[in-house]
């Protein structure tokens, strides 16, 4: 059954026209939280009851910014909705964050209060205490019954979501609900979400993968969320084997630790296993770039072929491999509808030919409003309308390939702009190695030369004879890595990106 869009009007109650399946009148099953079992009526209700604790005496929040410390599940779901529908702006936080991370977050956001739950009463509560900041939780805010209730504007900014912080200091990226609302629309139209579908939920959540791509277009179209508060390979492979699922999506890093945990499995339990994932109608990738062979051991061992696309914090998705169609190892697909993507080159030449490589500018299509406080960071982030990702790609027969991100994955040597991207890729074909990671060194010969972080699998060994000889055969030479540096795992930010100014930093 496909889901028929419709655009709400301009002034609506967030959570009841908004999200259509969010309804009194709907008793499907929105949300299983462990044992529990919650329907969109339940979870509606809920919203309703914490928005009116949130709003109180007052008619509307007014944008207040509201922080949001909680694991997937009903609490969040109640927080996150709750705050949308009050008129106040979400400021999703990340559980895994030092306490001078959090700081940042919530002074330069302005944080107000925040919803968190009893597994962060420390640090966070002593933190908040200093900056004079109220912690609640989600029971003691909720009201009795729910109040009145201001209509929203959808122009109104929604959320306030910061960036990973890999290459800069992270920045808080305001997202608007029209611009929420558009990006979920577009991808249940792209990846056919409906209402019975069913997906796990263990994903950050203070990521727009995790809030918008999984949670949004679920509750959306009506399907059924499995929140995991953290990823359980034994629990979710049983599920899997189950036929729980019909949408599973995630970043590669988790798609190689399942590989790996298949190893472990019994024969039968593997085969079962496996056969559940083929079963689903669609597997997902993103988040950080999928190395081929993963895509192509993922399609031996489960039959899928990984629909992998491409977006960041400020644009959400924006290219993506077909739902029906031919989708490619290594490439990240063709542009979103409603989307326009253009390469363009150092002196802002838009680039035509295909194999040449490019800056990603896009245009159009919903993405965030600003920088939160920083209207000149806003302003240098477009470029003639064009917004400006720093990220480097080519176009092979139609479809994006990335390169890397164009501050640390574009090595400049001797003349040559290599693709960290691609030499890692290859790096990960070598039967010892289990991840890879590749930074420009300092050369006074070279300018850069390459540095290769790999960890192994065990019991190999290696040096950086064995790896140049090796990788003489299947790479130019001046590709082949200068340097090897062996780690029991590579550094990584909760979404599985890797950190490469780590990597540096241990050079």
């Amino acid at each position: 059954m496909r889901v028929i869009l419709r655009l709400p009007p301009r002034t609506t109650p967030v959570t009841h026209a908004a999200f259509p399946a969010l309804s009194r009148e709907n008793h499907r099953i929105a949300l299983v939280d462990g044992s529990a079992r919650y329907s969109y009526r339940q979870v509606h209700d809920r919203i309703d009851r914490f928005a009116a604790g949130l709003v109180g005496e007052n008619k509307d929040l007014g944008e207040e910014r509201i922080g949001i410390l909680l694991p997937a599940g009903l609490e969040y779901v109640t927080a996150l909705l709750g705050i949308w529908r009050a008129g106040g702006i979400a400021v999703p936080l990340n559980a895994a964050s030092a306490e001078r991370e959090l700081r940042h977050y919530l002074g330069s956001g302005g944080v107000t209060r925040v919803v968190a739950g009893v597994e962060h009463p420390h640090a966070l509560r002593r933190l908040c205490e200093r900056l004079g900041i109220p912690v609640l939780s989600v029971e003691a805010v909720l009201a009795a019954q729910p109040g009145e209730l201001p209509a929203i504007d959808d122009a109104r900014r929604a959320m306030i979501v910061f960036t990973s912080g890999t290459t800069s200091k992270p920045k808080g990226v305001v997202w608007t609900h029209d611009a929420i609302h558009g990006q979920i629309r577009m991808l249940v139209d792209a990846w056919r979400w409906n209402e019975t579908d069913a997906i796990p939920l263990f994903l950050p959540l203070h990521h727009l993968h995790g809030i918008v791509n999984v949670l949004g277009c679920a509750l959306w179209c009506g399907a059924t969320v499995h929140a995991m508060p953290k990823l359980d390979l034994a629990g979710l492979c049983w599920q899997v084997a189950a036929g729980t699922y019909t949408v599973f999506m995630a970043v590669p890093t988790v798609y190689v630790k399942l590989m790996d945990y298949f190893e472990e499995l019994e024969p039968d339990s593997r085969k079962s296993v496996c056969e559940g994932f083929g079963r689903m109608r669609l597997n997902v990738s993103g988040s950080a770039a999928c190395p081929a062979r993963v895509f192509e051991r993922w399609q031996e061992l489960t039959g899928q072929r990984l629909l992998e696309r491409y977006g960041m914090t400020e644009i959400g998705m924006a290219i993506s491999n077909p739902y029906r169609g031919e989708r490619r190892a290594g490439f990240v697909g063709r542009e979103l509808p409603g989307v326009t993507v253009q390469l363009f080159g150092q002196h802002d030449n838009t680039i035509r030919e295909e194999g040449t490589p490019g800056e990603i500018r896009v245009l159009g299509g919903p993405m965030f409003r600003e920088y939160w406080g920083s209207p000149a960071a806003t302003a240098e982030s477009f470029r003639d309308g064009w917004f400006c990702t720093g990220d480097v790609a080519v176009v092979e027969d139609g479809y994006y390939r990335i390169m890397g991100r164009s501050s640390v994955d574009i090595i400049k040597s001797g003349g040559y702009k290599l693709s960290a991207l691609e030499i890692e890729e290859l790096l990960v074909a070598h039967d010892d190695i289990r991840e890879a990671a590749v930074v420009g060194a300092p050369d006074d010969t070279w300018g850069e030369s390459v540095a290769a972080f790999v960890s192994l699998r065990e019991p190999a060994t290696l040096d950086l004879a064995g790896l140049k000889a090796w990788c003489a055969e299947r790479m130019s030479a001046y590709k082949i890595p200068r340097r090897l540096r062996i780690l029991d795992e590579l550094p990584r930010n909760p979404m599985g990106k890797v950190i490469k100014t780590a990597l540096r930093d241990l050079l």
